[in-house]
């Protein structure tokens, strides 16, 4: 049965065409036939070569309408007063070397973690655990801070973060079916422009190979990089 939606949905969708935002993002929900609340997700094909330090493009930005969910918080600070700053901000969970050694036994029930300056002496140790599933936190994506009440603010608002992988693609959501697309259309073009600002000034070449939107299980649209200014 879902073979024959999909190909239905495929149906819809011209393969030749690049379509402006706005038209790709009103044909994905068209097209989208999960029971669920599909995530819609854009992918970014970029003209760069991970392997080189410089070209590794990342990207770290507050989508302006979140991602219809908010993120489990979990934060590492080694003193009370940071450690109840994250309780205050709404962290869902909050320890030092406790929570270190919670997540050596096996916990990662969350979905970013924040961890102040001088708790990274432990927190390094945590790197084959959480540097697999883009846990580990990181200065350049402000989740290692000692403002841990505005990382965990804004992690639960819709930040998102990610970088290119060994392929020069990103592939991030940018909200729900049920979004209206106004709003789906304004996550997306902040996510496209947060990219196009990152391009590393080593790249050659055509910058913005492909956009391409689509639901979780829905087809992909292909994106006229002209319609959003890539």
């Amino acid at each position: 049965m879902a073979g024959k939606k999909f190909k239905a949905a495929v149906s819809q969708v011209d393969k030749a065409k690049l379509y402006a935002l706005a038209d790709a993002i009103a044909l994905a929900k068209k097209v989208s036939f999960a029971k669920f609340d599909e995530t819609v997700e854009v992918t970014m094909v970029l003209g760069v070569d991970p392997r080189k330090a410089d070209q590794l493009v990342r990207g770290t930005l507050v989508l302006p309408h979140g991602l219809g969910k908010s993120k489990k918080v979990a934060v590492i600070a080694g003193t009370p007063e940071k450690q109840k700053e994250a309780q205050d901000a709404g962290a869902d969970e909050v320890g030092g070397e406790d929570l270190v050694n919670k997540i050596k036994g096996g916990y990662l029930d969350f979905d970013a973690l924040v961890a102040t300056p001088d708790m990274m002496r432990l927190v390094g140790a945590l790197g084959k655990v959480l540097g697999p599933r883009g846990l580990m936190p990181n200065p350049k994506t402000g989740t290692v801070t000692p403002a841990v009440s505005t990382a965990v603010k804004e992690t639960k608002a819709g930040k998102v973060e990610d970088r290119v992988d060994k392929t020069g693609v990103i592939h991030v959501g940018v909200g729900k079916v049920s979004f209206a697309a106004d709003k789906i259309g304004d996550n997306a073009k902040a996510l496209i422009d947060a990219f196009v600002k990152a391009k590393p000034s080593t790249a050659k070449g055509k910058y913005v190979k492909k956009i391409n939107i689509a639901s979780t299980i829905g087809p992909g649209i292909l994106i006229d990089p002209a319609s959003v200014g890539a």
